[in-house]
Formats: C-alpha cells, structure tokens, sequence
C-alpha cells in the first residue's frame, strides 16, 4: 500500500475526483439515475473512503459507481477494470492459507489485501451483478467471500467470465496464480 495515514493530501483528493468524475460519465450504463455531483459530496465527507478509492485505482482497478443502496443510503463502488486488477493478482485467499505455505509463498492474501485497503471482497451474488453491467474476467478470474464451511475444510471460491458465462469454481485456499486476483466493493 501507499500510505497508512488513509488521507490523500487535496492535490492527489482532486486528481481522484477528476478521473473518477471522468469514468462515471463515460460509463452511464452502469450508474443509471445517479447524479455524480452528490457522489462527489458524499467521497468529499469521507475522506477515508477516497483513500480507499485511491488504492483501489493504484492497483488497477478502476473503481466506479455500480449502484445505490437505498436501504442503508450507500453508493456502491465496484471494480471495473476487464480483468482482475494487475496490483491484485497472484494472492492466496486468506491469511491461514498465506501461513500454510511451506514454499513460494505469495506476496499477500486476497482477504488481508482488501482489509488493508478498506474493502471488500465481492459476494458470488455482487460478482454475477457486476457481470451484468458488462463483460468482466474473460481471461482472469476473481477470488469471491467463501462461505465458512468451505473455508473450514480448506477451500476457497473464485468466479470468471467464459464463454458468455459467469463460473463459479473452487480451489485450495492456498493456490496463487498469476491471473487470478480479486474485485473490491465500496460502500460510501
């Protein structure tokens, strides 16, 4: 990560809010009847949630507003990029699968990643939606939150998109691989 002070200063906040005002426009479809300006006023009062943001966009992910949550007065921020963010690849699921490895441990787990960065691993469900905004995961996959009784008996869950279908697989929680990383989600 690039910072554990979780404030960007108000030159990197603009240049934020400038590429994320950016992509909210050239991607209507995905946001239908949201206004960006109260988007912008809701990341502007959480300055911590920007911060997020920020490190969501470092490591490739081109986050973007994929809804609004009524209910709980939330807008949901998504990853968007067409494959799974680049800085996010190559992460077992958890820590106690990143600790089990005797050998050729990887650099993080998808779980302390998104921790660290104040996110969270999207659901199946919120992995099929996104799917429905467009064509994500055609050559990369996703590590998905596992139930806990797949995860007590050492598995973990990832999805991708193939064959104009969303997969749902599983995997030791433990294996890594190049093209497989993880999409956040973003409640502000």
């Amino acid at each position: 990560m690039t910072s554990t002070k979780k404030k960007l200063s108000q030159e990197q906040a603009a240049s934020l809010l400038s590429e994320l005002k950016a992509r909210f426009e050239k991607n209507k479809s995905r946001h239908k009847g949201l206004e960006w300006n109260k988007v912008q006023a809701r990341l502007e009062a959480h300055p911590a949630k920007l911060w997020s943001l920020d490190e969501m966009e470092i490591t490739g992910g081109e986050p973007d507003v994929i809804g609004y949550d009524k209910k709980k007065d939330e807008y949901l921020f998504c990853d968007c990029s067409a494959e799974s963010p680049k800085g996010r690849r190559s992460l077992c699921y958890d820590r106690e699968a990143h600790h089990s490895r005797k050998e050729h441990k990887p650099k993080d787990s998808a779980m302390d990643m998104a921790e660290a960065m104040g996110i969270e691993l999207l659901t199946e469900e919120e992995y099929r939606n996104l799917q429905q905004l467009g064509k994500f995961d055609t050559k990369t996959s996703s590590w998905v939150q596992t139930p806990d009784d797949i995860r007590k008996l050492g598995g973990a869950l990832f999805c991708d998109r193939r064959y104009d279908t969303v997969f749902l697989y599983h995997n030791g929680a433990e294996s890594y691989y190049a093209a497989r990383g993880f999409r956040g989600m973003l409640r502000v």
